[in-house]
């Protein structure tokens, strides 16, 4: 009953008219994430949300090099379903540091699929300015966007309220962080439109911009206050993974309680927060990525339904290498078509 009782909540809130991306299924539960011990796109399953096991022993699940073609390596993968929960959507930062050896990248890859398997990219050199833009005559944020040094960790979040210049309603808001080093003093976050097709995208404007560089920013709608809350890596003030909220998708976001953040691992530094829900649970679970210890540890803490007062953090077992990553909920079908799908390509 409690199960069929959220489903109704979250049911009534798209219903509502607040943005959210599609929750669906109850068997089990993908991690989607940046493979630690390579610039790639990597899965793992879970029954239970907590314990995970690799898929094809933790290698690339599409091809890299072909859908991530400004520098042939993705990070960060975000992933959620379409909004009439029939598909699959991924975004990924074009960026491989591997080759590159430096920690510059130019654009952002969006990926669609029908299986979860096969996906098809569209990707997005922010160098070449307002042109690769489906809203050219908009106003621009840089004078030059040549210049752009990092687009970095792009998320999806589906707004129904999103209205195109034709008329036709609904976007996903693909949020990221920007630095043009030339017109920017740090990194913000910004936001742009994607439609239904998931190949076109409107310009960048601005979303956080607090006086200082933030990143890895990670949005829910969390029905126990009818709020957004954004986690985000803060880089001033107290550094660390800060909660912000607002009454909007769009903003403007405020720290909720600048005592109140991702502090367990004292002065070591974390990043790439991803907040999901188990199902039949009103709390919220955070991961995150504990990037300065060696080797690098993969997270999880607990916080309650307000997405508050985190807690009770507990290092992922069962994933070789965990890195940036988002969780997805998942169907007995869509779970078992995957575990077929690594079995048999194992066996190759």
């Amino acid at each position: 009953m409690r199960r069929f009782f959220l489903a109704s909540v979250a049911a009534l809130a798209l219903a509502g008219g607040h943005a959210q991306n599609v929750q669906k299924g109850d068997y089990g539960y993908l991690y989607c994430h940046m493979s630690g011990r390579g610039e790639w796109t990597a899965y793992a399953l879970s029954r239970d949300g907590l314990n995970y096991h690799d898929l094809l022993d933790g290698g690339p699940v599409y091809d890299v090099q072909k859908l991530s073609p400004i520098e042939g390596g993705a990070r960060d993968a975000f992933i959620c379903r379409t909004s009439d929960g029939k598909g699959y959507l991924m975004v990924t930062t074009d960026m491989c540091v591997g080759k590159s050896k430096q920690w510059f990248n130019y654009g952002i890859n969006l990926l669609r699929s029908d299986d979860l398997i096969h996906w098809t990219s569209t990707t997005f050199d922010f160098r070449k300015g307002p042109d690769i833009f489906c809203d050219p005559d908009s106003p621009d944020v840089y004078k030059d966007y040549a210049g752009i040094k990092r687009v970095w960790a792009p998320q999806i979040f589906w707004d129904p309220a999103y209205v195109w210049p034709d008329g036709t309603k609904g976007g996903y808001m693909i949020y990221y962080s920007l630095l043009n080093p030339a017109e920017d003093q740090y990194d913000r976050v910004f936001y742009s439109y994607a439609d239904a097709s998931f190949t076109r995208l409107t310009k960048p404007r601005v979303l956080v911009d607090w006086g200082y560089a933030t990143i890895d920013a990670d949005i829910n709608y969390v029905p126990a206050d009818g709020l957004y809350h954004m986690l985000i890596k803060k880089e001033g003030g107290t550094p660390g993974i800060f909660a912000a909220t607002s009454d909007k998708l769009t903003g403007p976001y405020k720290i909720k309680d600048e005592n109140d953040y991702v502090k367990f691992e004292g002065n070591k530094k974390c990043e790439g927060c991803s907040a999901f829900q188990l199902v039949g649970d009103s709390t919220w679970r955070v991961a995150y990525i504990e990037y300065s210890s060696n080797p690098k540890r993969y997270r999880i803490c607990q916080a309650d339904e307000y997405l508050q007062n985190f807690h009770s953090p507990v290092t992922l077992e069962g994933v070789a290498h965990p890195q940036h990553g988002s969780f997805m909920r998942l169907t007995k079908e869509e779970y078992e078509r995957l575990q077929k799908w690594s079995d048999e390509q194992m066996k190759k």
